[in-house]
C-alpha cells in the first residue's frame, strides 16, 4: 500500500507560536477587506451547487488575462498543491523518470514519490545561491525523462532561476527528451519588493511547459484554496480536468466567487503588499548583517521568504539542534531546512506575515537565540 511520508512542515497548519517566522506568505486578507456591501449582497446569492470541473469561466478569464493566454489554457484547481499532484499523476507513472530539485516544496516531491516515479534529484546548494548547475542537470537528463519539475522563485529560498540558465535547461530537454514536460511553479512570482517588476511568466512559451500558481502567497488568500495550472497542450488540459473531476470533482463555488473578487482587486492588493515585503526584506538584511558572526543568507528575488544558514564555524550539529529548541521555547518558529530536503543548519525565514514591529521583536529574539546556542557550545569547548 502506498504511504504518504510524514514531514514536520505539517506543523504550519497546527498551533501558531507567538512569532511565526516559518510561514511563507504575507498577511491574510479578510472578507471585510475584500467585500463591500454590494459585493457581499451579490455573494449571498451564490448557489451552493457543484461548480464546473475546469473552473468558473469568469475566473479562468481573469487568470488568463493576467498571463497572456486563453481561458481555454487554464484549469482552476484546489490550491496549487492539487495542480502539482495532478501533473505528476498524469505525466509520470510508476517507474518513469522525473527530475526535481532539493530543496523543494515537499508536496512537489511527495506527489512523485508516492506515485512510484523514479525521481532524480537536482541538488541546489547554498554556496551556489540555489541556482541550478547545468552540468549536474545534464547528468540527470535522459531520453526516459518524462517530467522536469522546478519552481521559480523557489520555495524555500525565494530565488528565481536566472532566465539564461532556464533557457539552457529547456534547450537540453528539447535535445535529449523532446516529449518531456517542464513544470514551473510560479507561485511567488508576483510577490516582489517595492517597485520591483515581476518576472515574466513562462505560461506563453510552449505547449510542453506547464505553469502552476495560486492565490495563497502573493494575494494573502490561502484559505480560499484556489490555484491553477496553465498549459497550451489541449490533451494535457483535458486530462487535468478529468483528473480534478475524479478526485475533488470541482472547487467550492464560494471559493471561486471570492477568488474572482481577489483578482479584480489584484492591483490594489499587490500594491499594498509590495512595500511591506520590501520593509520585511530590509529588516531581514539588517538582521543578517548585525549577526554575521553567526549567520549568512542568500538574498531572495521574490516572495516573503529567504534561506538563512547557521555558520558551521559557530554551530556544530548539537548547536543547530539547540538553536531550534531555544527559538521554540522563546515563542519563535522558523522552518527547518530539512523539511525541504536541505541541511538542518539552513532555515527558511518568513518576513511577510508579521507587521514591522512584531518582525523586529522576533528578530531580536532570534539574535539572542543565536548567541545562546553558539555560546553554550563555546563554553563546553572551553571547559573540556
Amino acid at each position: 500500500m502506498a504511504r504518504f511520508p510524514k514531514n514536520d512542515i505539517i506543523s504550519l497548519v497546527g498551533a501558531t507560536p507567538r512569532y511565526d517566522l516559518a510561514e511563507s506568505f504575507g498577511p491574510h486578507l479578510s472578507l471585510g477587506e475584500l467585500l463591500d456591501a454590494a459585493a457581499w449582497e451579490k455573494l449571498q446569492n451564490t448557489p451552493l451547487a457543484y461548480a464546473t470541473a475546469e473552473g468558473d469561466a469568469r475566473l479562468r478569464r481573469a487568470i488568463a488575462d493576467q498571463h497572456g493566454v486563453s481561458p481555454d489554457d487554464v484549469v482552476v484547481t484546489v490550491g496549487g498543491a492539487q495542480a502539482l499532484f495532478l501533473a505528476a499523476f498524469i505525466l509520470c507513472g510508476a517507474g518513469e523518470e522525473a527530475i526535481t530539485t532539493a530543496p523543494v516544496f515537499p508536496h512537489t516531491r511527495t506527489a512523485l514519490d508516492t506515485l512510484g516515479a523514479k525521481v532524480r534529484t537536482l541538488h541546489l546548494t547554498f554556496e551556489n545561491g540555489y541556482q541550478p548547475d547545468l552540468t549536474n542537470f545534464l547528468a540527470l537528463l535522459s531520453p526516459a525523462t518524462k517530467l522536469v519539475s522546478l519552481a521559480s522563485p523557489q520555495n524555500p529560498s525565494g530565488v528565481a532561476i536566472a532566465p539564461p540558465r532556464l533557457a539552457e535547461m529547456r534547450a537540453a530537454m528539447a535535445d535529449r527528451c523532446p516529449d518531456a514536460y517542464l513544470l514551473v511553479d510560479e507561485t511567488y512570482r508576483e510577490a516582489t519588493y517595492g517597485t520591483d517588476r515581476p518576472a515574466r511568466t513562462l505560461a506563453q512559451l510552449a505547449p510542453k511547459i506547464i505553469t502552476v500558481a495560486s492565490l495563497s502567497k502573493c494575494h494573502g488568500s490561502p484559505g480560499l484554496r484556489i490555484g491553477w495550472a496553465i498549459t497550451r497542450d489541449a490533451g494535457l488540459r483535458e486530462q487535468l480536468v478529468l483528473g480534478k473531476f475524479n478526485t475533488t470533482i470541482c472547487c467550492s463555488p464560494i471559493d471561486e466567487a471570492l477568488a474572482l473578487h481577489v483578482l479584480e482587486q489584484r492591483d490594489r492588493i499587490l500594491g499594498e503588499r509590495r512595500p511591506r515585503l520590501a520593509e520585511g526584506l530590509r529588516q531581514t538584511a539588517d538582521w543578517v548583517s548585525r549577526n554575521n558572526r553567526y549567520v549568512e543568507w542568500v538574498r531572495p528575488d521574490a516572495g516573503a521568504i529567504c534561506c538563512v544558514r547557521l555558520k558551521p564555524a559557530a554551530f556544530d550539529d548539537e548547536a543547530v539542534v539547540r538553536f531550534y529548541q531555544i527559538a521554540a521555547d522563546a515563542g519563535v518558529r522558523v522552518a527547518n531546512g530539512a523539511w525541504f530536503g536541505d541541511e538542518a543548519r539552513v532555515f527558511r525565514l518568513g518576513f511577510g506575515l508579521l507587521d514591522a514591529a512584531d518582525l523586529q521583536a522576533a528578530l531580536r529574539i532570534l539574535s539572542t537565540t543565536l548567541h545562546e546556542a553558539a555560546a553554550h557550545d563555546a563554553k563546553e569547548v572551553a571547559g573540556a
